[in-house]
């Protein structure tokens, strides 16, 4: 026995050897540029030796977390691949004159002394929390008055989800352009003037579009939680003599807490990263006469169509990364006050 264990550690090194040699000498490679080795699969074989010989290391005690390591590996080095390392990247590029290949020297502070001297990023900053407050309420009150409706006993509830839910599977380009025809062809025969062309209304028509998408969406969730209440319950508070409104109130809401959190969380996000509809339908177009002494010409421009025009329509990559680095520490913040916030209601409840 002890000669198979003595076998398997040394057959577990050597493969575990090979592969950091193998992986070591394919981004040694690459980094110098020399493509008369083949990079690629060096790189694919020395991952593989080095994952058997992690998965033939002789040891009961920790051969469970090993092969667990294994199987989330995949999922764990896509997330620091596509998240992570971009992230602290784009954190290091907000200091320097990037142009989005390379960058020539560190500026400091300046990307951000400039982003927030810019009246236009600061109307987009105002415009975008209001646009948040504003749907995080209508899209949850709407949603769950939607769910009410589609868990009462009237006929034809699987029409009606269908039909509430069914905007939600539009993309937002196709969705703004849509909804862009309507305010400026269907409804001017009406209004007499095309929503479009007035910033307040032009604004509202985005509220509008966006509470028709997202607030099936948010049904299907609160009608989650509503089904969730036990019949039970509601049947004693019938029979105690409860009214719909008041077991509304005393039972269903307080039972749904965790449910109206998980809403209003993602209501939250999804809305201050609004970004799609916002450029089909207006392109942040708009006309502020007078905002802190200056005329603005992107009255309906929210915070992620300002980030994607500073970067690629005005070729200022790092100025644009700054502002990215800004909005993800006001998302980041506000969404975990939210939660908290959220949390502690439901311990109230």
């Amino acid at each position: 026995m002890g000669t198979i264990a003595n076998g398997n550690k040394a057959g577990s090194i050597t493969l575990l050897a090979a592969g950091i040699v193998l992986m070591a000498a394919a981004l040694v490679l690459d980094f110098s540029g020399n493509s008369t080795m083949p990079r690629g699969a060096m790189l694919v074989i020395g991952i593989i030796c080095f994952f058997i010989g992690l998965y033939l290391v002789p040891t009961r005690k920790h051969h469970r977390k090993i092969v667990y390591f294994i199987f989330l590996f995949p999922l764990l080095f896509t997330f620091g691949v596509t998240v992570i390392i971009p992230l602290v990247l784009g954190i290091g590029y907000s200091f320097t004159d990037w142009t989005g290949i390379r960058f020539t020297q560190f500026v400091g502070l300046s990307n951000y002394t400039t982003m927030f001297k810019d009246p236009a990023f600061i109307w987009s900053v105002l415009i975008t929390f209001i646009f948040v407050v504003m749907n995080m309420i209508l899209v949850n009150v709407i949603a769950f008055l939607l769910a009410l409706l589609c868990t009462s006993t009237i006929k034809g509830i699987g029409f009606f989800r269908t039909a509430y839910f069914l905007p939600n599977l539009i993309g937002g380009i196709v969705l703004g352009y849509i909804w862009q025809f309507v305010f400026s062809n269907v409804l001017i025969s009406i209004t007499k003037n095309s929503w479009l062309s007035d910033t307040k209304m032009a604004m509202i028509a985005i509220v509008i579009v966006y509470i028709w998408q997202y607030a099936g969406y948010i049904m299907l969730i609160y009608i989650t939680g509503l089904t969730q209440v036990p019949g039970d319950v509601l049947e004693a508070a019938s029979i105690d003599g409860a009214n719909g409104v008041q077991t509304l109130f005393n039972i269903k809401i307080p039972m749904i807490a965790s449910t109206i959190t998980i809403c209003t969380f993602l209501t939250l996000t999804s809305a201050f990263k609004q970004f799609d509809v916002n450029m089909a339908l207006t392109n942040g177009a708009g006309a502020v006469p007078n905002f802190l002494g200056n005329f603005l010409s992107n009255g309906t421009q929210m915070l992620a169509l300002n980030i994607y025009n500073t970067a690629i329509a005005k070729n200022s990559y790092a100025l644009g990364q700054a502002k990215a680095v800004l909005f993800f520490i006001i998302l980041a913040c506000v969404s975990l006050i939210q939660v908290r916030v959220s949390n502690k209601k439901e311990v109230e409840m």
